[in-house]
């Protein structure tokens, strides 16, 4: 490749690639001066410059002139070793100044002499060299980008298509990048096929030496939170507000809503006509329960509403200052508010932020008459 098609070719991939022209000479000028080092000798005084126009690549070596050559000194520390001290200028880049005047008559002690040492042959070194640094720029460029794009989607819903998979994870191909879908982070019991579209929670962003790192989850309760904004537009528009959401994945997921308007129901508008709403939103759930909770300013009344599916509740609050509440159900509800292996008491104390304590109607009454 000759200097002019190498100018071409790399004002190609800079516009394509939205990379700095000035980034990849600076870099291909530092390579170029290691290349040299490597295959045409070890000094230090070397730089390379690259015109930016033509593409021509100079070699130049540099002198400082001295009177005399200060190779740094030696010197004992506190416990008696020696210690060499380095020069402030570099051996290889000293030139006495006698030697100096047969290169420029006018030079004087502390001038900077340069001159050219491009090798015959430097065009293909320059070459691969420049494959190299393109190559890396390149990648360090989509890298760039890809972190630009998704650094503001964590804690977003997005969807992919399920690309491939191994032993520990999914891996979701999300246009640009693949995001990591941990198996542990899947909906338990719900099975995927490769190839198919899949919505996934961003979990995580960030830059590694390896690119950056995309973690994403099905499991996490921000799913079930960005499920419901997407499925119902009255959250969109803030005609009703998403109080909290807690989740036993897999199992039941509470969502406490509220209305900003007198006449919407904020129940029935993520139930939906004929229930579309919460189906859509069930079926990408893998069939988990989701109960629909009715915030209240009042703790008993939205812990009673928390205890959902359980029905005739009795709340009484115990403690506000740390927050501990009774709440008192018949027999036939008992089980219900409590919940399989106790998930639905737990569950309504996340939501609520109260401890809970249940009891039923019919004990209490069996204590009192004792």
């Amino acid at each position: 490749m000759n200097s002019k098609e190498f100018i071409k070719a790399l004002n190609h991939i800079t516009e394509e690639k939205n990379i700095s022209k000035d980034v990849v000479f600076e870099a291909m000028e530092l390579a170029l001066a290691t290349a040299y080092k490597k295959n045409f000798g070890s000094k230090t005084n070397v730089k390379v410059e690259i015109d930016r126009e033509t593409g021509d690549i100079k070699v130049i070596s540099y002198y400082v002139v001295v009177d005399d050559f200060d190779d740094g000194t030696d010197t004992t520390d506190e416990e008696g070793n020696v210690v060499h001290i380095p020069p402030e200028i570099n051996v290889d880049a000293q030139i006495l100044l006698e030697d100096a005047k047969e290169l420029d008559p006018n030079a004087k002690i502390g001038d900077t002499i340069y001159r050219e040492v491009t090798p015959k042959d430097f065009g293909r070194v320059a070459a691969g060299t420049a494959k190299q640094v393109l190559t890396q720029k390149i990648r360090e460029a989509e890298r760039t980008q890809v972190l630009e794009e998704f650094k503001d989607k964590q804690g977003e819903m997005m969807m992919g298509l399920l690309a491939m998979e191994d032993l520990r994870n999914y891996y979701v191909d999300l246009g640009k990048t693949r995001a990591i879908l941990p198996k542990s982070e899947m909906i338990p019991g719900e099975v995927v096929k490769m190839g198919t579209s899949l919505r996934v929670y961003i979990t995580k962003v960030e830059e590694t030496t390896k690119g950056p790192l995309i973690l994403c989850s099905r499991k996490h309760y921000g799913f079930v939170k960005r499920l419901f904004e997407t499925e119902i537009p009255e959250l969109a528009d803030g005609t009703i507000e998403l109080y909290a959401v807690v989740r036993e994945p897999g199992i039941r997921s509470k969502v406490a809503v509220f209305s900003n308007q007198d006449n919407v129901d904020p129940i029935g508008a993520c139930i939906g006509e004929h229930g579309t709403r919460i189906a859509n939103i069930l079926k990408e759930l893998n069939g988990e329960k989701v109960d629909l909770v009715k915030y209240s300013e009042n703790p008993e009344e939205f812990i009673q509403n928390a205890l959902s599916p359980a029905k005739n509740v009795t709340v009484n609050i115990t403690d506000p200052v740390k927050k501990e509440a009774l709440a008192i159900v018949t027999d036939d509800n008992l089980s219900l508010a409590i919940g399989k292996k106790g998930s639905n008491i737990k569950l309504a104390s996340r939501l609520t932020k109260y401890k809970i304590e249940i009891n039923s109607l019919e004990k209490i009454n069996e204590q009192a008459n004792k």
